[in-house]
């Protein structure tokens, strides 16, 4: 294994991250958390026109072949701006097509996902779960619910997981679905809960525990670049605020114990970084390997994530809790990423069960 990224790798990274200065800026990034049910358009069209929904999908259908360790490189990014839209549940959703939708279902919607034409979601979440779905197919149609569901409201597919590790395709245009937005805590990646009655749906029919194992650490190691870049980024706006905050004739960041407290969140955050990028080599290239190392990675860096952006809000003191200060926006997040697909406890469990101790 490299344990650099290539020269490739560091300039799409670089080109993302040019990219959201100028378009996810504080101003910007304001306006976005303002109106959360609405598609941040500019953003997703940038990515588009670099080609960033391509980057996983197979050459034969339109796409770039890349490994998905290019695309984690790209939700670090966005993470370290807190970037709102829909690159998550899109990518979760062309990579159930990749592994188990047929040759006609991934000749029609592949290469319009990989263009940005078609936008799409993924629901995993049932009641009281993230996965381990119970809901099933009557015949070719859908009763039941789903929710958490990211930017339903704006996709034209949405990738439904079910009972027995399958996968169905629902269009925004069935009958019988129905989309309800959610209450919110990160107003940068909006949710919905969808209710099918007697919804027609089309079954991916290559699903299988692998496929479905692929794509909930394609989740989990999404969510862990993001939660690299977002801690990242806390650090450094805690640390810009130390050097010229003044309390008591002083710059704050000269006091003894603030000092500590920053040193301690960047010893924390460092190591993150091989974690995730051990997660992302492994899912193509130590297969045996992948599904240990995407629940560690999702477990330890969403919960220093949180961490570290709660003692991120504590080094702003008071203005960190107004809507005002962007490290709100973070903590949000955080929250966010801890949450969606399960817990740090479950997955800890999970790599321990993986591991057979």
């Amino acid at each position: 294994m490299e344990f650099l990224l290539s020269a490739e790798q560091l300039e799409i990274q670089d080109t993302v991250k040019r990219f959201l200065d100028k378009n996810c800026e504080s101003t910007k990034l304001q306006r976005y958390i303002d109106e959360p049910q609405n598609l941040p358009t500019d953003i997703w069209q940038g990515l588009i026109d670099m080609g960033v929904p391509a980057l996983i999908v197979p050459e034969e259908f339109g796409g770039l072949g890349m490994e998905l360790l290019n695309l984690a490189i790209i939700a670090e990014t966005l993470g370290y701006a807190a970037a709102p839209g829909p690159l998550l549940a899109h990518s979760l959703c062309t990579q159930a097509l990749i592994l188990a939708g047929s040759q006609q279902q991934k000749e029609k919607w592949l290469p319009l996902l990989a263009s940005g034409e078609a936008l799409g979601s993924f629901a995993s979440a049932e009641t009281g779960q993230w996965f381990g779905a119970e809901l099933a197919l009557t015949g070719n149609s859908l009763n039941g619910s789903k929710q958490h569901v990211p930017y339903a409201e704006h996709a034209d597919l949405i990738v439904i997981a079910l009972a027995d590790n399958g996968f169905a395709l629902v269009e925004k245009s069935a009958s019988g679905l129905s989309i309800s937005p959610e209450d919110v805590t990160d107003r940068s990646r909006p949710l919905a809960s969808l209710n099918f009655a007697n919804c027609a749906v089309e079954l991916l029919p290559n699903s299988s525990a692998d496929a479905a194992e692929k794509v909930l650490n394609t989740a989990l190691i999404l969510l862990a670049a993001d939660s690299f870049g977002g801690a990242s980024r806390a650090i450094d706006m805690a640390v810009d605020y130390a050097k010229t905050r003044e309390q008591f004739g002083q710059i704050i960041g000269k006091f003894q114990a603030l000092k500590h407290q920053l040193a301690n969140m960047a010893v924390d955050v460092e190591p993150m970084r091989g974690l995730y990028w051990h997660a992302a080599y492994a899912f193509d290239r130590e297969p045996e390997a992948s599904s240990r190392q995407a629940a560690l990675a999702k477990a330890h860096l969403c919960e220093r994530y949180l961490h570290v952006a709660r003692e991120a809000v504590q080094a702003h003191g008071g203005i960190g809790y107004t809507w005002e200060c962007d490290i709100q926006v973070f903590l949000k997040r955080a929250l966010f990423n801890n949450a969606y697909m399960g817990a740090p406890a479950l997955h800890r469990k999970r790599a321990a069960d993986l591991a057979a101790w």
